[in-house]
């Protein structure tokens, strides 16, 4: 369909979910049906082995509801106990006996900045248990119930600063305030208090607060709601707030598409906040995403709320409208720009590199990671025309990928093959490593496997057809869109903050986190490599748009952060974040720091890694913020020299300053023990790498 001369495709899915009354989700609108659809997707996982590879945990869910792993509200649903989560710019979490909301006020320090979750406002409903009974792309709908009878159900979104309530049953319910603060009166059913330094409005509908705004009388199908005012908000601006949210959130709607063209071209995304009412919504931007809420036709209320990610404002409207630069997946390095004595140059290298290559590991991550590093092999034989170590590669990458792609392969080795987990609804290796059975950083690992099979299976119909039996179902492991029933939709990606989440479970007190931002990008760049050797348009059409709002992210967030804002400095004589990356984003915190490593270099790596051709594309020293950006970020990741784990990529990325800084940088590699070179990577890589971008300029 068209909108504005946009033209949309992709809509969200509501994987199999109920609405807040517990029948189907109004506003959520199904998928277009042509992104891995089950037609296509069910005659292959049947022919996959079954099995859990990790114990299956906890999980609290509706009846035909699949499990959302990899989501900012993860923590609800898998382990022992519910964890806090964070919709932001508000925090949730789940009590005794309901539920509590508060505002984080970020405190930054030398390595992070922190906003943990707060428990402002509580709401007992005398609920024993919930379930999530429904979700989409950016909301979540909890159902609580006391034994066998269910008492209502509540919605909360990111992009919301609201947690809407809807009762299934006459009911009473109290309220109550941290600390000691009392609510005064706004008006018919209506209450503010304010907790520290936050404000909190109490909206009901169906429904009457008692004198004291103690406690909640709810009609069957009456709402309450509760909202974080702005500091600094007049009377008006609170009224105004409080009419916003009278109408409880009910879902969010995800559209993508394609605007504009050639270098001006974007992949643009449309999030639409639908009401129980059908009307305007409270509605707040991330900033990545610019003057988002008047572009969608609401109007900004000049309020603004300080997060973790920095102060962002307040609109009322039906929905979020932004976009992202299109990147371009790409498989091989540009060497058009090399003279004849650097292609003799990296020739040289390559022969040795070759030799030199290792057997392929055999669990998901390494084994990807080796099968991506010899494509990128094969693709400068092929383009220095070394046809012999081209042939050879070849064979070797083939045989690797044909054995990975065996459907059955796991009925006779634990290794190098995948099984069909049928409680979590996934792929999962037989070979875990980083929690990949737990159902952590999916994308990451398959990404690889798709950029290499993209790459070798572009010219060679062939190999494409042999693989995509098993190829298909690691895409629809992380990129479903069709509610195919045996994956969630777009299992990690994130539409609202344009990236993806991690951890599989996130159980963790402050929410799901990202810490490659570049194997993510990596990611959908290998899924969109891997649709154009299948000539899959709807599934190139859903790479594209992730891959690039990733990389808009990536820079956003992780690479080129914009720390200007005071909530990063800390009040005076206060300690402040001064870095030039974040290299690791929570939904309730960002930290200057890795899981695996305390150096500079891996901090700033993990951002880089694996720096594909890829990568040429969205990290440029203009979009990261000019040439003396890229020598801030070079400097604090490799302050003594580059011989920190992961400060090849580092030294290859300080290219991008300019002609002399890889000059500079091609030295510097020259000298670099072979114990310097990440095994994700190769020194023929890294000059044709730097060369490129020295002959880019």
């Amino acid at each position: 369909m068209t909108a504005g001369g946009l033209v949309l495709a992709g809509c969200t899915s509501d994987d199999g979910a109920t609405g807040p009354d517990g029948g189907s989700t109004e506003g959520r609108t199904t998928a277009a049906g042509d992104v891995l659809p089950a037609s296509q997707i069910d005659p292959l996982v049947a022919a996959l082995p079954e099995e859990s590879v990790a114990e299956v945990p906890t999980m609290r869910l509706a009846d035909g509801v699949l499990p959302p792993t990899n989501r900012w509200f993860s923590g609800l649903v898998f382990g022992d106990e519910p964890m806090p989560v964070f919709p932001f710019p508000i925090s949730f979490q789940l009590t005794d006996d309901g539920f509590a909301a508060g505002q984080p006020a970020p405190v930054p320090s030398a390595t992070a900045i922190v906003g943990p979750a707060l428990t402002d406002v509580s709401v007992d409903l005398g609920s024993s248990d919930f379930v999530v009974s429904g979700y989409d792309d950016v909301s979540v709908t909890l159902e609580h119930r006391d034994g066998d009878t269910v008492l209502g159900h509540t919605t909360i979104a990111e992009g919301s600063p609201t947690v809407s309530y809807t009762a299934a049953t006459a009911q009473t319910d109290a309220l109550s305030v941290l600390g000691d603060g009392t609510f005064e009166a706004a008006g018919d059913g209506r209450a503010t208090v304010e907790v520290g330094d936050a404000t909190w409005g109490v909206v009901v509908t169906g429904g009457t607060l008692d004198a004291d705004a103690s406690s909640v009388s709810l009609d069957e199908g009456g709402s309450v709601v509760l909202v974080s005012v702005p500091a600094g908000a007049s009377s008006d601006q609170t009224t105004q707030v409080l009419d916003a949210a009278a109408s409880p959130l009910t879902g969010v709607t995800t559209s993508y598409g394609t605007s504009g063209s050639g270098d001006q071209q974007q992949q643009t995304t449309e999030l639409g906040y639908v009401t129980a009412a059908g009307g305007d919504a409270l509605v707040v931007a991330a900033p990545h995403q610019g003057d988002s809420g008047p572009a969608a036709g609401g109007a900004d209320t000049g309020l603004t709320y300080p997060t973790v990610y920095g102060t962002v404002p307040l609109s009322i409207g039906t929905g979020l409208s932004f976009g992202a630069p299109t990147t371009t997946a790409s498989a091989a390095l540009d060497l058009s720009g090399l003279s004849d004595a650097e292609r003799a140059s990296v020739r040289d290298q390559l022969e040795i590199d070759v030799s030199l290559t290792p057997t392929f590991a055999a669990d998901t991550y390494y084994g990807g990671k080796a099968l991506y590093r010899a494509s990128m092999l094969y693709q400068l034989a092929v383009q220095l025309d070394d046809q012999e170590v081209a042939a050879d590669l070849k064979k070797r990458i083939v045989d690797q990928l044909d054995l990975w792609t065996e459907p059955d392969g796991c009925e006779s080795r634990d290794q190098e093959c995948f099984v069909y987990d049928p409680a979590v609804k996934g792929v999962v290796g037989k070979a875990a490593s980083f929690g990949s059975d737990e159902f952590n950083d999916h994308y990451f690992h398959y990404g690889y496997f798709l950029y290499a099979a993209g790459v070798m299976a572009a010219d060679d119909p062939s190999l494409a057809e042999g693989w995509q039996p098993v190829m298909d179902l690691l895409a629809a492991d992380i990129a479903s869109g069709s509610q195919n029933g045996s994956f969630p939709d777009r299992r990690a990606f994130d539409p609202f903050w344009s990236h993806s989440w991690a951890s599989g479970w996130s159980p963790f007190a402050d929410g799901n986190n990202q810490e490659s931002s570049s194997e993510a990008v990596g990611a959908y760049a290998g899924l969109s490599l891997w649709a154009s050797a299948t000539g899959d348009e709807a599934l190139g059409g859903e790479a594209s748009w992730m891959l690039s709002a990733e990389s808009q992210a990536a820079l956003a967030y992780f690479v080129a952060p914009d720390l200007s804002d005071p909530v990063f400095q800390g009040a005076a004589g206060t300690t402040t974040f001064d870095h030039t990356v974040v290299s690791l984003n929570w939904g309730g915190k960002r930290d200057w720091a890795t899981w695996f490593s305390a150096e500079p270099s891996a901090i700033a790596g993990i951002q880089l890694i694996p720096l594909s051709p890829t990568s040429v594309d969205y990290l440029t020293a203009e979009a990261a913020g000019g040439a003396e950006q890229v020598d801030a970020f070079v400097a604090e990741a490799a302050p003594d020299g580059f011989d920190g784990p992961l400060a090849d990529y580092v030294l290859m990325y300080s290219a991008l300053a300019g002609k002399d800084a890889a000059a500079s940088a091609l030295t510097t590699l020259a000298a670099l023990p072979d114990t310097g070179i990440d095994d994700g990577n190769s020194r023929s890589y890294a000059m044709a790498w730097i060369l490129a971008a020295q002959a880019r300029g």
